[in-house]
């Protein structure tokens, strides 16, 4: 069986649903049964460490890139299969976004948009084909989906846009979404 490295963008909070901390367990732990490769932001705290702690717990390969200036703030998991240090968020991004095979993004705050919103336009922009998953918990990502949807509705990006997100509404979801788009 082939490994794929799923790239999780998610908050290095646990925000103010017990539910976002349970899925990026749940998530987590499905990694080792997919023999999938976690790449994520490297942190130890909040959905990261929730999602990195479960997929280590599974078995799974894990890949962390956490620039110089979060290693305190986020505290930088080193006990990883691979631990990256990068000088900067934009380097962070961008090894992140060349070790996987897709993209899920969990809840999380101004970052995890960044996060989106970079792969989405490098999407839009022909750059790649990497599946975007959002994996939607309790609807936390629906003000999102709108806002993509008036974008479109006001003539700023083409309906095609939309065609690259695919929602999930839990984990069992976002597992037969992931299965489905890496093929």
């Amino acid at each position: 069986m082939t490994t794929r490295s799923i790239c999780v963008f998610c908050g290095s909070r646990f925000g103010g649903d017990a539910a976002y901390k349970e899925a990026a367990e749940a998530f987590g732990a499905r990694f080792g049964d997919k023999n999938w490769r976690l790449v994520y932001g490297a942190g130890d705290v909040g959905l990261m460490g929730a999602v990195a702690n479960a997929a280590q717990a599974a078995g799974a390969d894990t890949f962390g890139v956490i620039p110089t200036h979060l290693l305190e703030w986020e505290v930088g998991k080193r006990d990883l299969t691979n631990f990256i240090v990068t000088e900067n968020m934009h380097e962070r991004k961008k090894v992140m976004f060349m070790n996987c095979d897709a993209i899920v993004v969990l809840p999380g705050g101004a970052g995890s948009l960044d996060e989106f919103f970079e792969v989405l336009t490098w999407r839009q922009l022909g750059l790649h084909e990497k599946p975007i998953v959002v994996l939607n918990v309790n609807g936390f990502w629906d003000p999102l989906i709108g806002l993509v949807d008036h974008v479109i509705a006001q003539g700023f990006a083409e309906d095609s846009i939309r065609d690259f997100i695919h929602v999930a509404d839990d984990v069992a979801e976002l597992e037969k979404v992931l299965d489905t788009t890496l093929t």
